[in-house]
């Protein structure tokens, strides 16, 4: 495997990962209360509970996109 490959990989998943971050944080912003209605059926939780658990899953989500498919991506992008 050769560092392009490597760097086409990263890129292509930062994109994939990125996309699905400002997917999960739009259907959050426009639809949180449909997604709370959603998942308050299946789980006993209030509404401020929903709101901290779903911030800390996408400030969550962004730390571990950023560490393992944006940073590999620039290292390889600086080597190659």
């Amino acid at each position: 495997m050769t560092i392009q490959m490597l760097q086409a990989f990263f890129m292509w998943c930062s994109i994939i990962n990125v996309g699905m971050l400002m997917i999960m944080f739009f259907i959050s912003v426009a639809a949180k209360d449909w997604a709370y209605k959603m998942h308050s059926r299946w789980f006993n939780i209030s509404k401020e509970h929903f709101d901290l658990v779903l911030y800390c899953f996408l400030g969550f989500y962004k730390c571990l996109v950023f560490v393992f498919c944006i940073t590999p991506w620039i290292v390889l992008t600086i080597m190659g």
